[in-house]
């Protein structure tokens, strides 16, 4: 709020935010810059490969890896929204983003999060029509259906996203501008509103609680079938190979739904903000980073791909020589 010529108060047009960032950790700026910088670059270069070996190899155009290219895509989009102004401000004098820069940072990266979570519930359900209906699993999961899913995804977050930052981009910002995050995410902006938050929290709070909850809700239930499947198995060995095929699934799920738990749907103002930083560093950092090696290439035929591709440019470079 800013003072009139006649001493009354007058509201004044936020036209750009202050990122505070890692402000607290001044003495560790450089060595953060060095460590993000290296997997953001890691991270983008995992997802691009497999995007491309699922893309170009007929050997991975199977449902599973067709849900996992898409995985990439989002976490390529979201390390790609937070990542670089986060970067940015580690070793950059200017701390500020534009509120068209914000909005377009928040909804990018909710989009795709948001997306991501409920594709995650999808990948569960192809755990579970293969490991209890193999027989029926390739006419069930058809290319089509497949594509639908992922549309059903990109149609929910959608729905949830504009839930949540609608009240963003209608109610003024009055001041201050100051933001206490390394990027525009709900919470620290919604603080900034000149306006009564109740409704604005609960929507938000809503919306989160719709998509994380129904993909908690699909994976929780196709892992409970999942499991009575795989304990009526007689063979060992098949047991032990089920329990493969879906711990990668599961490990990254807990860290994935557990960080948007604690991130996204719990009271405001419940839990501090830098606690809500590590949160975020896990979902925008370090989960896209793993989930090429845990996912991928820790699969044999995903390693098997990448040993021919590059033997074929190795042969290529030779016979160009």
């Amino acid at each position: 709020m800013v003072l009139n010529d006649k001493g009354n108060t007058t509201e004044s047009v936020v036209k750009e935010f202050v990122l505070l960032g890692f402000s607290s950790l001044q003495e560790v700026q450089l060595p953060l810059f060095c460590l993000f910088l290296v997997m953001y670059a890691l991270s983008s270069i995992g997802n691009a490969l497999v995007i491309l070996m699922i893309h170009f190899d007929s050997r991975l155009h199977t449902p599973m890896y067709y849900f996992l290219s898409n995985l990439s895509w989002l976490e390529i989009i979201i390390t790609t929204t937070v990542t670089p102004k986060m970067l940015s401000l580690l070793i950059s004098k200017k701390k500020t983003i534009s509120f068209t820069g914000c909005v377009i940072q928040i909804t990018w990266y909710l989009l795709a999060g948001a997306t991501e979570i409920l594709l995650l519930g999808a990948m569960s359900v192809d755990r579970y029509l293969a490991i209890c209906n193999p027989l029926h699993y390739t006419a069930i999961m058809s290319n089509r259906v497949c594509r639908l899913m992922v549309l059903f995804c990109w149609i929910g977050s959608i729905f949830c996203v504009s839930l949540t930052i609608s009240f963003n981009l209608i109610l003024p910002y009055c001041g201050p501008n100051v933001i206490d995050h390394f990027f525009c995410d709900t919470s620290p902006l919604t603080k900034l509103l000149c306006a009564d938050l109740t409704l604005v929290h609960a929507l938000q709070f809503m919306a989160a609680c719709l998509a994380l909850l129904t993909s908690v809700s699909v994976t929780a239930v196709s892992y409970l079938y999942i499991i009575i499947t795989v304990m009526r198995m007689p063979s060992t060995q098949g047991r032990k190979e089920a329990f493969s095929t879906c711990s990668t699934h599961i490990t990254l799920v807990s860290i994935y739904y557990g960080s948007c738990i604690f991130i996204y749907v719990r009271p405001a103002g419940s839990s501090s903000m830098d606690f809500n930083k590590v949160a975020t560093v896990l979902n925008t950092v370090v989960t896209p980073l793993l989930n090429p090696i845990i996912y991928s290439f820790r699969k044999k035929v995903v390693m098997d791909v990448l040993k021919d591709a590059l033997k074929q440019m190795s042969e290529t470079l030779v016979k160009t020589a």
